[in-house]
């Protein structure tokens, strides 16, 4: 059997289990770096999926808790479609990915992990970014650490405001 070091994982394993939703209360607690959010407009918000596909992976959440798309409101889509823009830029800009792939999971059957708070993710991709690890052993590599990815995705993110 092989064996994948990954000492970062203790904090999941450990932490208090949240029973909230997090796209609720993460903006409230007012600690982005700690929570990975990377910016705040006025209906929504970027966040660093701490779960990722890929490294950049993020998602853009409104902040009122609405499952479905037809619950928002004409000034929330348009700032989430606009806010998602800005994601590929800013990715673009700093991790300059090949493509991406972005999208939203309505509904558990969906594949929906938060299915009551809508979110639109966008991974960046490359060329040869997955590898025999999700084939022959259902795991990812994610070749960098979230708080690395962080930094250098945020001071991006502050010039565009």
């Amino acid at each position: 059997m092989d064996t994948i070091w990954a000492p970062w994982r203790i904090q999941y394993i450990e932490a208090k289990k949240d029973d909230g939703c997090i796209f609720c209360e993460k903006p409230k607690q007012n600690r982005d770096k700690k929570n990975y959010i990377l910016y705040r407009a006025k209906t929504s918000f970027v966040i660093m999926n701490i779960y990722p596909y890929i490294s950049g992976h993020l998602m853009v959440a409104p902040y009122r808790h609405v499952a479905k798309l037809s619950a928002l409101d004409e000034e929330e889509v348009g700032e989430i479609m606009k806010v998602v823009s800005e994601c590929t830029k800013v990715l673009e800009e700093v991790m300059t990915p090949q493509g991406f792939n972005i999208g939203a999971n309505l509904g558990k059957v969906a594949g929906a992990g938060i299915e009551e708070h809508l979110h639109v993710h966008i991974v960046p991709r490359w060329e040869r970014d997955t590898n025999f690890m999700p084939v022959i052993s259902d795991t990812r590599v994610i070749p960098e650490a979230l708080d690395s990815t962080y930094d250098k995705l945020l001071p991006v993110f502050q010039r565009l405001d």
